[in-house]
């Protein structure tokens, strides 16, 4: 195997090296062949011993010399000066088969210098949840890392009981955060800070080199992505639960699937995350805190977009601005999607919004309702309000097409099978005593998730509810 790994070349302060920590027992649960061939990867290999013991951290080929990255970050709106990989290891990168730059990394390998307190070490719990979600996310077409392996390790780790331990390979365009530049921001650093755009420009926006308001144009390019991004969550009823600026890329990929869920009755207000009192990270808020988040990126690059301050804070300042604005655009064009609508018009928005309140109003189950939708399936008293709501829709879709068209259409956006927490967890209590046939089969649904699947496309009954997730630290 032959990867570089250009961000260890980078000045040291940047990351810090690995110390190898074999575990126990490793055993391969999952290989992702198709992402593994896609990478240049051998996936016989890699699913021999000596690929189990390079993806459970146990032994790596001549060449790979792992780092843990340094970052900091802002962790429910409060500054953290130094997080880092605490319990990950970069262990290279290398170019895809379409020319697209990745990066490998092991999720529970072992401590590092930025481990604090904790052990770095991951439950096979969060191992799954995250292989299972992210693979969702992909499935769905939302920019997202990917889940290259999963491997149980033969040990325990202790959380709240002792659970299984287990390490996730995942695969990124790269681990770039707005913490990492935070982190040299908060020490002065500005050469650091210069060097690190350079990369991110370099690796995610090429098209910016050499141009004299790069980093400018950096900033603006982030916060497109990130407006893209956060609309297609919304559009899918995604909650990320975390969205420190730890847990935001520069790249505009979703990144650390930790307390994540996605909506079973539509609730604006839902949160998931138990530490989340606040609801700083509920479904509905999540467009403002991407906002937020990018206002302490500007902060960073403002030594290098203007030597005067007061310039540079004006030129920010209005490309942030200008989020809302793209987020609502994009936000706009999911939902016309979902509702079978291709032109733009006016009344588009009120339409969308009128629909969602009926949901709420009802509680009614977000995926479900729009499927049923697509498919003609819902009658005309299922919620009052609905049968107004409805010939304004059809009025609006016969302005462009007809409506077996539009359904049509609406099949390949509205999703029948999404990674719903009950599931989840009913997968992980399995893989937890050796059975892994469940885990199996979600992800073979929620990677075809718009395919009829009646198994995995219920929403949970009341004793079934999951009501609160948990980070994998």
């Amino acid at each position: 195997m032959q990867l570089a790994n250009h961000y260890a070349a980078l000045p040291q302060h940047f990351s810090a090296p690995a110390v190898l920590q074999p575990v126990k027992a490793p055993r391969l649960v999952k290989l992702n062949t198709d992402i593994a061939r896609s990478l240049g990867l051998d996936p016989i290999w890699l699913s021999g011993p000596e690929g189990v013991a390079f993806l459970a951290g146990n032994r790596f080929p001549d060449g790979i010399n792992p780092v843990a990255t340094a970052y900091a970050g802002h962790q429910f709106g409060h500054l953290v000066p130094q997080l880092g990989d605490g319990r990950a290891l970069l262990l290279g990168d290398g170019v895809d088969e379409h020319g697209k730059p990745f990066e490998i990394q092991l999720k529970g390998a072992g401590r590092t210098p930025f481990s604090r307190r904790g052990d770095g070490r991951a439950a096979l719990g969060p191992v799954l949840r995250e292989y299972l979600v992210s693979e969702a996310m992909a499935a769905f077409g939302v920019p997202t890392t990917r889940a290259l392996a999963a491997v149980s390790t033969g040990e325990t780790v202790v959380r709240a009981t002792l659970q299984p331990g287990a390490i996730l390979t995942r695969v990124a365009s790269s681990h770039i955060r707005v913490g990492t530049f935070q982190f040299f921001a908060l020490r002065g650093d500005d050469d650091a800070i210069r060097q690190l755009a350079d990369f991110a420009i370099e690796r995610h926006y090429p098209g910016l080199i050499g141009r004299p308001d790069r980093y400018l144009a950096f900033f603006d390019a982030v916060v497109s992505a990130q407006a893209e991004l956060i609309a297609h969550w919304m559009s899918l009823g995604f909650i990320h639960g975390v969205m420190n600026t730890d847990n935001m890329t520069v790249s505009g990929e979703t990144i650390d699937y930790g307390p994540c869920a996605f909506l079973d009755e539509y609730d604006p207000r839902k949160v998931f995350s138990s530490i989340d009192q606040g609801g700083r990270y509920a479904y509905d808020n999540q467009p403002r805190i991407a906002q937020w988040n990018l206002a302490r990126l500007a902060e960073t690059l403002l030594p290098l977009m203007d030597g005067d301050a007061d310039v540079a804070v004006g030129k920010a300042q209005e490309i942030l601005m200008a989020f809302p604005t793209r987020y609502g655009h994009a936000y706009d064009r999911h939902f016309r999607a979902k509702l079978g609508l291709r032109a733009e018009r006016e009344e588009d928005r009120a339409l969308i919004v009128d629909w969602l309140t009926l949901l709420a109003a009802e509680k009614a189950d977000f995926t479900l309702s729009f499927r049923q939708l697509s498919e003609g399936a819902l009658a005309h008293d299922a919620m009052p309000g609905f049968g107004s709501w409805h010939a304004r829709w059809r009025d609006r879709v016969a302005r462009e097409d007809s409506m077996d068209a539009a359904q049509a259409a609406m099949r390949f956006v509205n999703p029948v099978v999404i990674p719903r927490n009950h599931r989840i967890e009913a997968v992980i209590s399995a893989a937890e005593t050796g059975d892994f046939g469940p885990f199996e089969a979600m992800l073979a649904a929620v990677t075809h998730p718009f395919d009829d699947d009646a198994a995995h496309a219920s929403p949970p009954r009341p004793e079934e509810r999951v009501w609160e997730t948990f980070c994998g630290t």
